[in-house]
């Protein structure tokens, strides 16, 4: 893994390079692939995320999407990331290392997506792999923590090919497709061995 290239932090994300994929800041460049796969993946997305805006897919709820990650990373809150393969840099998914917490608690939560086409074949994997030296050696932080939804396997698989360990359940703890879900609580910390 290696950082390709450090764009201000006021301006967006830096890419990161995985294996077989890389994480770069969304742009407005990406719309339209980006409306293509969420749109071909709302079935498939649906239940594990939070209910839909009406005008999600369209480019000026894009454009305010790109406008409030451009600030979270500014003010060091979150650091949204897009995922694509390297072979043809095709969109595939995305992650976000959200909630980051300074002071004595150093840490972040780590979100993830992957469209339809591209779910099961370890482009997630690969791209959390990656992210986690960024969260411990660039954002010096201490802890990344992660929940699924107790029935999600891929997504615990994810976290556990990772190095994730499982700390525990969350009574009600997101909000996902209109209703207060349970939650399964991952951690890796900065100490822990890596795979």
């Amino acid at each position: 893994m290696a950082f390709l290239r450090s764009i201000s932090k006021a301006e967006t994300a830096p890419v990161i390079l995985g294996d077989g994929v890389f994480l770069r800041g969304p742009q407005m460049g990406d719309y339209a692939e980006w409306a293509l796969l969420r749109d071909r993946s709302r079935d498939f997305l649906s239940p594990w995320e939070p209910t839909w805006p009406v005008d999600d897919l369209t480019r000026s709820a894009f454009r305010r999407r790109i406008r409030r990650y451009l600030r979270s990373v500014r003010e060091d809150q979150a650091y949204p990331f897009f995922i694509f393969r390297e072979q043809d840099e095709a969109l595939v998914g995305g992650c976000t290392l959200s909630n980051v917490q300074r002071g004595v608690q150093q840490s972040c939560t780590l979100g993830y997506w992957a469209g339809e086409t591209f779910a099961g074949k370890g482009y997630v994997t690969q791209a959390v792999r990656a992210l986690i030296p960024y969260v411990f050696e660039e954002l010096k932080l201490h802890r990344l923590q992660a929940a699924c939804l107790p029935e999600n396997e891929r997504s615990k698989a994810v976290l556990r090919k990772c190095g994730f360990h499982e700390e525990g359940y969350a009574r009600g703890y997101l909000r996902i497709n209109g209703m207060w879900r349970d939650h399964v609580v991952f951690a890796i910390l900065r100490d822990d061995p890596r795979r």
